[in-house]
């Protein structure tokens, strides 16, 4: 922290206040090497956190030996920690000034203290439960809590500082969602063959998220070296009113469509995480294999969302945001009502699972240009901008939700009489198996159903013309 106050009083260089080229409507035109580097910033995440969010679980009890329930306590309890963490970061972006701008410096700042801790998520030793207890306890805050929300909350800001037109915010929505998936996908999708390649034993997943980390470690550096800031804050911003802090949380409050992102986004976190935590032992306790089955469909569904998503610019200029997402919402929830049919098909299940990652797509895709769009929002009703405080709350909504979803799945399985064990091998019950089954058919149909209510009744595009409009003469008044 010493660092970015020294360099918050730092003088902007000549090269930070240049104006980048602008398009017609006069707002800054973001050159592709800068949205495919911003895209690539949640690849980094993706390699990490899809590891975290989808096989740490299975980590955890059938290579570790820890019990259902000491993962699902860790879980709960950290949640505790985790909101409070991304308003804090949130307004510790705010206040940041540096020579490379307020959110971009964080990329390189946490680059290495982020892949150090993830690696160390694995490096359980084998002590007693109360020790093994704390060690999962701090490496999984210290990962998550603390080094993801550094990152994650910075990269959600840095897209409302690259520009303030809504195309181009939505053109890096697209984008980072489009590779977001990419790591996700060399998390998910070969983490088990490299597993089973070094030994299918504890030092094999070490070695496994150590590759994975080195990856996304270069990428956030080429986003670091790629990204550049160009909307100044506004002069009221830089001003130190008595209070400012309870005048953002209370415009942050009563912002309507700030709670609606918060919910969409949370939505696509917690499917990630349900699927991703209980589609293992579905591939391994119902269809009997968990290491092909499960990497083909969780393959399929992320090409679905990263195929849907490059469609998404093409289908933006008919549609708007939210009646596009709306229409991938209701067919996800469709194909996955189509799943109950045959829940014990593998060929049915890939069928679906693709069909589901189209539905997603929209969604995932437009949702951080959604967000974009709220800053405007909330600086027309509530005279206020809020980048990092905005997409701080969406942090707290991914990382409540998914972690919540982590813990009920770890208690549902846990009362259902799952057992643990450091061979992989224990027979479960019928019990067990039934609940692993339950939840990956109902889990989805619930939480894609929430995302079509609160769609319905989203409005913000069609009164953004208006926002934008009264903005701009605002602004050249001199008034926020």
């Amino acid at each position: 922290m010493e660092m970015t106050m020294e360099m918050r009083n730092a003088p902007e260089p000549q090269g930070f206040v240049q104006q980048p080229p602008k398009d017609r409507a006069g707002f800054v035109k973001v050159p592709w090497i800068s949205r495919i580097a911003y895209g690539l910033s949640d690849t980094a995440c993706g390699v990490v956190c899809g590891m975290i969010n989808t096989l740490l679980t299975l980590f955890y009890t059938d290579y570790a030996g820890i019990p259902f329930a000491t993962v699902g306590l860790v879980m709960l309890l950290s949640r505790l920690f985790d909101g409070s963490s991304d308003v804090i970061m949130g307004v510790i972006v705010s206040k940041t000034r540096t020579r490379w701008g307020n959110s971009r410096p964080w990329l390189l700042w946490m680059a290495v203290p982020y892949v150090v801790t993830a690696v160390s998520l694995f490096t359980i030793p084998q002590t007693s439960a109360t020790l093994q207890f704390w060690y999962i306890f701090i490496t999984y805050n210290l990962c998550t809590t603390v080094c993801y929300t550094a990152i994650n909350v910075p990269i959600g800001s840095l897209s409302a500082m690259m520009t303030r037109d809504s195309h181009e915010r939505d053109l890096l929505s697209v984008v980072r969602m489009s590779l977001s998936p990419i790591g996700r996908l060399i998390a998910g999708t070969l983490t088990m063959p490299v597993v089973k390649l070094f030994g299918n034993n504890q030092s094999a997943w070490v070695k496994a998220m150590s590759m994975w980390c080195a990856i996304a470690f270069v990428l956030l550096i080429f986003s670091f070296m790629k990204c550049k800031e160009s909307v100044p804050l506004p002069p009221k911003a830089e001003k130190k009113e008595k209070g400012q802090f309870r005048k953002n949380l209370n415009a942050l409050v009563k912002n309507p469509y700030f709670w609606a992102t918060l919910v969409l986004w949370s939505v696509t976190c917690i499917h990630a995480t349900l699927v991703g935590t209980d589609l293992p032992y579905y591939c391994k306790y119902i269809f009997g294999n968990s290491t092909w089955m499960y990497s083909s469909l969780y393959l399929a569904e992320n090409i679905a969302l990263i195929g849907g998503a490059i469609l998404c610019p093409f289908l933006l200029k008919r549609f708007n945001k939210r009646d596009l997402s709306l229409a991938g919402c209701i067919l996800a929830v469709a194909a996955q009502a189509l799943f109950l049919l045959n829940p014990y098909s593998y060929q049915w299940a890939l069928f679906i699972t693709f069909l589901r990652g189209i539905g997603q797509a929209p969604l995932t895709a437009v949702v951080f240009g959604m967000m974009g769009d709220v800053i405007e929002y909330g600086q027309w009703r509530f005279h206020v901008r809020q980048e990092s405080m905005i997409f701080a709350g969406g942090s707290v909504g991914y990382k409540v939700g998914t972690g919540l979803t982590s813990a009920l799945i770890s208690v549902l399985l846990t009362t259902a009489g799952y057992i643990s064990s450091t061979s992989g091998g224990a027979v479960q019950s019928e019990s067990a198996k039934n609940m692993i089954m339950s939840i990956y058919k109902i889990g989805p149909l619930v939480i894609w159903g929430i995302a079509v209510v609160v769609l319905i009744f989203y409005q913000l595009d069609k009164i953004y013309p208006r926002v934008m409009a009264d903005l701009a003469e605002r602004e050249a008044r001199g008034e926020v």
